[in-house]
């Protein structure tokens, strides 16, 4: 099992919210890239607001997201990527299987708007087609 390192300072939970960001019905998922010179796994970080409820229920959230991505960070998270996950009013009692397959949809945007954005970030090789002449390709 991979170690998972997770932010606490607010100073990384503030940057992170400056980057990129997926809503899914259970959980908002944001990230941005680490600031890191060398290559780091992924960090994570939880936020849980009152707006959600009392104590008892934002520690069920976080345990609850806790689960998911001790699954799905080593899959899908990427390196040199911090993230945080944001609890909303429904992951305390949602099925987990949707809040799991949520998530997983989550991380795999947010990874495709940071590619896509030309960010610094280590990703696997994509096939380069061998013919480059697009100009025979007339609509």
């Amino acid at each position: 099992m991979t170690e998972i390192l997770v932010l606490k300072k607010r100073k990384d939970f503030v940057r992170v919210a400056k980057g990129v960001s997926k809503v899914t019905r259970t959980a908002i998922l944001q990230a941005a890239p680490s600031l890191s010179e060398t290559i780091v796994p992924p960090k994570i970080g939880y936020t849980t607001t009152k707006k959600i409820g009392k104590a008892n229920v934002r520690n069920r959230v976080r345990r609850r997201m806790r689960a998911v991505i001790r699954e799905l960070l080593p899959v899908y998270g990427m390196d040199n990527v911090e993230y945080v996950l944001i609890g909303r009013h429904n992951t305390h009692y949602i099925p987990y299987k949707e809040l799991r397959s949520d998530i997983k949809w989550a991380l795999k945007k947010v990874n495709l708007m940071l590619t896509s954005e030309g960010e610094d970030i280590k990703i696997a090789p994509t096939f380069e087609p061998e013919n480059e002449d697009i100009s025979d390709l007339s609509c």
